[in-house]
C-alpha cells in the first residue's frame, strides 16, 4: 500500500497588521519529498505520527509538499495560489496511490478565500477525483466548514490544548486511511457550527475537559469513528468563525447527527462557563509575590505569537522591570534590532536600547532600557515539550540582557515559548527563579505545569486578548455569543 503525506498549515489572525507571504513560510518550512521525512521523523507532531505509523506498518510513504509558518496576518493571493499549486502538483506527480493524509490547520485565510483548507481540498478533488480517500488532521482551533467535510473522507481534530496529541492524530490518520482504502470502514461525518466564540481554554480543566469526556464516551461505541469538539479560532473575522462539533460514524448518518447534536447542545448549555475574569500584568505580578516559593509562571496571553501577535508587546515586561524583582526573568521578546546590537557590542557590554513595541502601538510602546549583555546565542535548540518534542527551532541571534534585577531574553524570530529550552540556552535555570514571565496562551503549560508552583495568566490590549469586544468584527455572522446576548 502507498500513502501520500503533505502539509499546509497556517492559523490566520485577520486582525494582524503584518500580511503573510512566501518568505513567512520559507523562514519556517517550505519543503519537498525526503526533506519532510528528515524534518519530522521522530518529532511529536502530525507528520511525525504519520511517518512513524507508516514505517511501523511497512507502508510505502510518499512525502510530497510541506509548508508551515507561525500564525500571522492574511495570506496574500500569490502565496496562497503557490501553496495550492505546489501541494497539488506534488501529489499528482506521486503516481498511483491508495490514500492521501494531509496535515492542515482549519483556520487559514487568504486574500482570495476565507476557507483556505476547504478550497485546497476542493481544488485537489478537481484534479484527482473522489476515488482516492483523503484523511485530514486539523488543529483544535479550526473554524470548520461544510466544504472541508464534503471534500474529505474524514477530518480528525486534536482533543488537547496544549496539542500534545498531534502525534497521535497523525498515527490515527494513517490507520483510518488504510481502513478506508481497504473498504473496512465508510466514514460519514456530521458537522454542527455553533454561534459561539470562546477564549483559549486548556483541556485539562473544566469546561473543555468535561466536553471532551462526553465525546470520548461516544467513541467507545464500535460504530463511532470519531467525535471532536473544535474550539475554533476567534481572532479570525470570517463568516464561519467559532465552535463546532463533528461526529463521524461507520456509515451511520443518523447516529452521526444524533451524536454531534448531543455534544453541541451540551456546549451551548454551558457556554457561559468559558468566560473568565482577567487581570492586568501589574496585578499578576503582585499576586505572584504573595505566593510562597516559586517559580511562579506568568503568561502574557494577549501577545501570544502562537495566535498571530507581534511578540514584541511590552505591557508585562514594563510591569516586571518597574518592580525590579530579584530572581525574575522574561523569555522572550521579539526584537531583532536589539539582538543585533547586543551581538555587535559583545558579552560584558552595556547597551542602551529601545526594546520592543516596534510592530504597532496596540501591544505597548518601546521601553528605553540599559542592559548588560550577559550571554549571546544563535537561538537554535531542540524542543523538549510533550508538544512537538524533538522539533529543531531557530530563533536567530539571541541575547540575555540583565536589566536591573531582571533577566530578559531577546530573540530575532518571533515565536511563543513552548518549554524551558530558550531559557537554558541562555544559562537560565527557571526552577531557581521566583518569577518566570513568558508569551503564550496555553501551549507553554505542557512543559511548565510540572516545573512551576503556580501559573498566573495576565491580559492587556493585544491581538490575542481574551476580551473579544475590543475587535471590530465585520464579516462574522451575528448574533454570536458572547458578543451578543442570546
Amino acid at each position: 500500500m502507498k500513502i501520500i503525506i503533505g502539509q499546509v498549515t497556517h492559523e490566520t489572525n485577520t486582525f494582524a497588521v503584518t500580511p503573510t507571504d512566501k518568505s513567512s513560510f520559507t523562514s519556517w518550512e517550505w519543503g519537498y519529498g525526503d526533506e519532510i521525512i528528515e524534518r519530522h521523523k521522530g518529532v511529536e507532531d502530525y507528520l511525525g505520527g504519520m511517518i512513524e505509523e507508516c514505517e511501523y506498518r511497512n507502508i510505502d510513504i510518499v512525502p510530497t509538499f510541506s509548508a508551515f509558518t507561525y500564525p500571522s496576518g492574511i495570506i496574500n493571493e500569490d502565496t496562497y495560489n503557490e501553496l495550492e499549486k505546489e501541494l497539488i502538483q506534488s501529489i499528482k506527480s506521486a503516481g498511483v496511490v491508495d490514500a492521501i493524509c494531509l496535515s492542515l490547520h482549519g483556520a487559514g485565510v487568504a486574500e482570495n478565500t476565507e476557507d483556505l483548507e476547504g478550497n485546497i481540498l476542493a481544488a485537489l478533488r478537481e484534479e484527482i477525483g473522489y476515488d482516492i480517500p483523503i484523511v485530514v488532521t486539523l488543529d483544535l482551533h479550526a473554524n470548520v466548514t461544510n466544504k472541508m467535510v464534503t471534500e474529505s473522507d474524514l477530518l480528525l481534530g486534536v482533543n488537547f490544548y496544549p496539542h500534545t496529541d498531534s502525534f497521535d492524530r497523525g498515527k490515527e490518520a494513517i490507520d483510518k486511511a488504510i481502513k478506508i482504502a481497504n473498504k473496512d470502514i465508510k466514514p460519514v461525518m456530521h458537522l454542527i457550527n455553533l454561534p459561539l466564540i470562546i477564549p483559549t481554554s486548556t483541556t485539562n480543566l473544566s469546561p473543555a475537559k468535561d466536553i471532551n469526556e462526553k465525546c470520548w464516551e461516544f467513541e467507545k461505541e464500535s460504530s463511532v469513528l470519531d467525535c471532536t469538539f473544535f474550539h475554533g479560532f476567534p481572532y479570525t473575522d470570517i463568516s464561519k468563525v467559532g465552535v463546532s462539533v463533528i461526529a463521524a460514524t461507520n456509515n451511520d448518518k443518523h447516529k452521526a447527527g444524533e451524536i454531534s447534536k448531543s455534544i453541541a447542545d451540551y456546549v451551548w448549555a454551558i457556554r457561559d462557563h468559558f468566560i473568565v475574569e482577567t487581570i492586568s500584568p501589574s496585578r499578576g505580578i503582585e499576586k505572584a509575590l504573595r505566593i510562597e516559593g516559586g517559580p511562579i509562571i506568568i503568561n502574557e496571553t494577549s501577545d501570544n505569537p502562537g495566535g498571530g501577535t507581534p511578540g514584541d508587546g511590552t505591557f508585562l515586561l514594563k510591569a516586571l522591570l518597574e518592580k525590579d524583582i530579584n530572581k525574575s526573568c522574561f523569555g522572550f521578546i521579539y526584537d531583532p534590532e536589539v539582538a543585533m546590537a547586543a551581538h555587535e557590542a559583545g558579552v560584558g557590554s552595556n547597551i542602551n536600547v529601545k526594546l520592543g513595541g516596534k510592530t504597532d502601538h496596540l501591544h505597548g510602546e518601546p521601553l528605553e532600557v540599559e542592559g548588560y549583555v550577559k550571554s549571546l546565542t544563535d537561538g537554535i535548540f531542540i524542543h523538549s515539550s510533550p508538544m512537538w518534542g524533538g522539533l529543531k527551532t531557530n530563533l536567530g541571534k539571541s541575547v540575555r540582557l540583565k536589566v536591573g534585577e531582571v533577566d530578559v531574553i531577546v530573540c530575532s524570530v518571533k515565536a511563543q515559548v513552548m518549554d524551558e529550552q530558550i531559557f537554558l540556552l541562555h544559562g537560565i535555570d527557571v526552577t531557581s527563579y521566583k518569577i518566570v514571565a513568558l508569551k503564550s496562551s496555553q501551549h507553554f503549560r505542557a512543559a511548565f505545569e510540572p516545573l512551576g508552583r503556580q501559573i498566573i495568566t495576565v491580559d492587556s490590549p493585544g491581538l490575542t486578548t481574551l476580551d473579544f469586544t475590543t475587535f471590530n468584527y465585520k464579516k462574522v455572522v451575528r448574533p454570536i455569543y458572547p458578543l451578543d446576548k442570546m
